[in-house]
């Protein structure tokens, strides 16, 4: 029973790793004050015949801007979610750590063997565990405070900052690793506990805040991290979200625990298991410091941390994982493995069997279950592949389009489609060939991009939909090339607009009341007006092609 119990809250530790990268798929506009300049966004649109019998359309924009505020709602709601769940899953690796575990039964034979009889164990457990969720969501709220609801949107993008959270979360996986150990001042954690000592409601608060404080150098690294990809969604509530969810897994088996006290029985003895939880986050971590490298490689089109390059390093990485995990790599702070135990090995040999799922990926192949985390395939020197498409299937565009598009030296294309990559461009081939525009707002950070380009896009109907029957335009809102000097300007709000991003970006923001990615508008190139409501992900294919068919139902030529 306690080895299916290390078990899984083993498997919880790696899906916090997937959760906090799941957080940054979208991006929510809180704290940007929208200003539509031609506002447009679609939902009915219907038309009159004119005297020489063509159609003329019309756009109830009121609608449409009613369901593009909708949209932007839930997908906002939908991030905070994820940013949530990613707490929960940390909280619940943070439990495991050497600094809390131990503190488990200790703490709750407190409650239960106090002399004072003011409270029940439940109530005083109950009490203890409100003020660590207090203390990390007050936590959550001072990154807020501090960097500012318009820092916040702009962190996702930023080279600088993106660099400096890959450095900060290596240095995490040292510390896990056991390289040091981040402490706080002494005098902090003494100033608590001696507080902690006065009883009541106070003393149970700073038993709390000497909780937090002595297992800061487990927990610091999660939070950190919880916290960086919290703050880098850009959404105004996400690191105080995350961390209520960080808080509560924490805390609730406290209150479980007082309450059953007899669960303690069940639970392991503390020993080098504990290491060996704290080692494999560790790994964890500097995996996922790797996406933030890569979102600075993207952004500045460097080209230094191509798509191998990143599975290469995972690779490796899971590897040793799984050599640590069977004891053949050994720390300093480990003890002596004397035999492998059933869950241990199990874990083993699905990270080996990761490791090994990700080698074809070298050659070009898709990894389409973790396309998301990976650089763009196109950045893929060798590759072997197929475009996953019928390559007979010949982009409509590559026939009558034969000039090179404005950009798209700087770009990636997805296999087998030739987007262009600037709005005015784009819009002028479309009118000219008569059809509809797929504007996809994307960005270099956006993880669930990748994921759609490299999971729904290679369909076989979707990608014969995007390529014959529309003009795909991509504009990458976080991209940090200069525009050209008479291309820069400032808008009516104050916002410069000095990079390609800023200008897709704005365009995004203020025509159509959005800053999450991706999101795609079908457009009528003729009046500039969307079609249908524009959408974000969509990773069911079937689902994905009723909403290109639905543009085209409503598109008169």
């Amino acid at each position: 029973m306690k080895r299916i119990i290390l078990f899984i809250l083993l498997i919880t530790g790696i899906v916090f790793a997937q959760n906090v990268v799941k957080a940054q798929d979208t991006a929510s506009s809180s704290g940007i004050e929208f200003t539509p300049i031609n506002p447009s966004p679609a939902a009915k649109t219907t038309g009159t015949t004119k005297e020489d019998g063509s159609r003329e359309k019309a756009v109830d924009k009121k609608s449409g801007k009613t369901a593009l505020k909708a949209a932007k709602k839930e997908q906002s709601k939908q991030t905070l979610w994820a940013i949530f769940l990613a707490g929960l899953a940390g909280g619940f690796a943070a439990l495991l750590m050497p600094c809390i575990f131990p503190m488990l039964p200790l703490t709750v034979s407190y409650f239960t063997k106090s002399g004072d009889k003011k409270g029940s164990p439940v109530g005083k457990a109950a009490i203890y565990g409100i003020s660590i969720i207090a203390i990390y969501v007050v936590m959550g709220l001072l990154v807020t405070v501090i960097f500012g609801a318009d820092a916040l949107n702009s962190l996702s993008t930023n080279g600088i900052f993106n660099f400096g959270f890959f450095l900060l979360i290596v240095a995490f996986a040292a510390s896990f690793l056991g390289a040091f150990e981040i402490t706080l001042p002494s005098g902090w954690v003494n100033k608590m506990d001696q507080n902690s000592d006065k009883g009541g409601l106070a003393g149970l608060f700073f038993m709390a805040a000497t909780l937090a404080l002595v297992s800061f150098s487990c927990t610091g690294p999660i939070i950190g991290t919880l916290l960086v990809q919290a703050a880098t969604t850009g959404a105004l509530l996400g690191p105080a979200i995350g961390m209520l969810g960080f808080a509560l897994a924490l805390a609730i088996p406290f209150v479980l625990f007082a309450m059953f006290p007899s669960w303690l029985q069940s639970l392991p003895k503390s020993g080098g298991w504990l290491n060996s939880v704290k080692v494999t986050l560790g790994f964890l971590e500097l995996a996922l410091s790797l996406k933030f490298l890569s979102n600075v490689d993207l952004a500045y089109h460097w080209h230094w941390f191509d798509r191998e390059i990143f599975l290469v390093l995972w690779i490796v990485i899971f590897t040793l994982m799984g050599f640590y995990l069977l004891g053949k790599l050994k720390f300093s702070h480990d003890i002596d493995l004397k035999f492998i135990s059933v869950p241990r090995l199990f874990l083993a040999i699905i990270v080996l069997a990761f490791s090994m799922y990700m080698i074809p990926g070298l050659w070009g192949a898709p990894l389409k279950s973790i396309s998301a985390f990976l650089p763009p395939q196109a950045t893929q020197d060798f590759d072997l592949s197929n475009p996953g498409m019928n390559t007979n299937n010949q982009n409509s565009n590559n026939i009558t389009d034969t000039q090179p598009h404005k950009y798209a030296d700087l770009f990636d294309k997805p296999k087998g489609f030739n987007p262009y990559f600037d709005y005015a461009e784009g819009l002028a081939y479309a009118k000219k060939v008569h059809k509809p525009v797929m504007i996809d707002f994307t960005g270099h950070a956006c993880v669930n991009c990748r994921k759609m380009e490299a999971n729904v896009w290679p369909d076989k109907q979707v990608y014969q939909r995007v390529t014959r029957d529309y003009v795909l335009i991509q504009l990458y809102v976080d991209d940090k090339t200069d525009l050209a000097k008479a291309e820069q300007t400032t808008t009516p709000e104050g916002r410069k607009i000095q990079t390609i991003g800023n200008k897709w970006s704005y365009l995004q923001t203020s025509k159509f009341v959005s800053n999450s990615q991706p999101f795609y508008v079908l457009l009528d190139p003729d009046t500039e007006e969307p079609l249908v409501t524009p959408q974000g992900a969509d990773y069911d294919p079937v689902s994905y092609l009723k909403y290109l068919d639905s543009g085209l139902k409503v598109y008169v030529k």
